[in-house]
Formats: C-alpha cells, sequence, structure tokens
C-alpha cells in the first residue's frame, strides 16, 4: 500500500464542500433563515421561534436581504475555480499555496455557518481545512503544482 496523501484528499472534501456550498446559497435565498436565532430567542404560539433584539444586525444581512449569502456564493465560486482547477487559475502562484486555502476554507466555514442551510458545507470545509492542515504539517507538496514553476532559463 502507498502513502495516504493528505491534499488530494483535502481537495476532494473542499470541491464537496464548495459544490455543497453552493447549492445552500441557492436556497439560502429563497428560505433565508439565520441559524443562530435560537440564541435567546422567544418561541411565539403563532409565528414560531423570534430571535432576540441584539442580533437584528444578524436578520438584516440575511434574513431581509442575502448578503451573506451571496458573499458565500461568490466565495465557494472562487474557491470551486480555485480546487478544480480552472485553467487560468492552474498558471497562478495561488494554486500551489495549500495555506491560503486552508484561510479560504476557514472563511467559508464562518461565513456558511450564519445560515441555516450553510452548516453541511461549514462541517465539510472546516475537515477539508483540517486535511490542508495535516498536509502542511506533513511537508507535502503538489506534483502538479510543480510542474507550473517558472524556470529561471526562460526569465
Amino acid at each position: 500500500m502507498g502513502n495516504f496523501i493528505w491534499h488530494d484528499w483535502a481537495r476532494l472534501v473542499s470541491i464537496a464542500a464548495c459544490v455543497y456550498a453552493i447549492w445552500a446559497c441557492y436556497w439560502g435565498f429563497f428560505y433565508r433563515k439565520f441559524f443562530w436565532d435560537f440564541v435567546g430567542g422567544t418561541l411565539r404560539d403563532p409565528g414560531g421561534l423570534q430571535a432576540p433584539k441584539n442580533q437584528a444586525f444578524f436578520i438584516d444581512i440575511i434574513v431581509k436581504f442575502p448578503v451573506i449569502q451571496i458573499i458565500v456564493f461568490l466565495h465557494a465560486f472562487f474557491l470551486l475555480a480555485l480546487e478544480w482547477p480552472l485553467p487560468v487559475l492552474k498558471k497562478l502562484p495561488i494554486h500551489r499555496s495549500l495555506a491560503l486555502r486552508v484561510v479560504l476554507l476557514i472563511l467559508q466555514s464562518f461565513l456558511s455557518i450564519l445560515f441555516y442551510q450553510g452548516t453541511n458545507a461549514t462541517i465539510y470545509g472546516t475537515i477539508a481545512a483540517f486535511g490542508y492542515t495535516r498536509a502542511i504539517m506533513m511537508g507535502e507538496t503538489m506534483e502538479v503544482a510543480k510542474e507550473n514553476r517558472g524556470s529561471r532559463e526562460k526569465a
């Protein structure tokens, strides 16, 4: 048997997280719900659970106008283009950076946990970030990225 390649596994989990985040944002446009409204919320007989007054900012940017869903939608498309990889991004240095992917996945996880439909995308994104962190700790490098590095002879 061979060695487990952490960054390849994390890449596949990250692609799943990005696709799930895009799908969650699509549904989040139509069924808007702030996920953390149950913390300190009031249960009303007609109307269900209502968020407290101190969470009005989140209600404004998630329920009244889906700012968070739009940001996560665009962010997930960019991360999917980086992970798949899009041919334009494959030649850039950001394609080789595993640390950048960890930061982008943590940001996506943080934003997608705010709305109700994005909870699974958060879980998958966090797992992918842990996988990339483990790959960095083990000193893994991307074989495809080694071929895309510039050489000094051409410069």
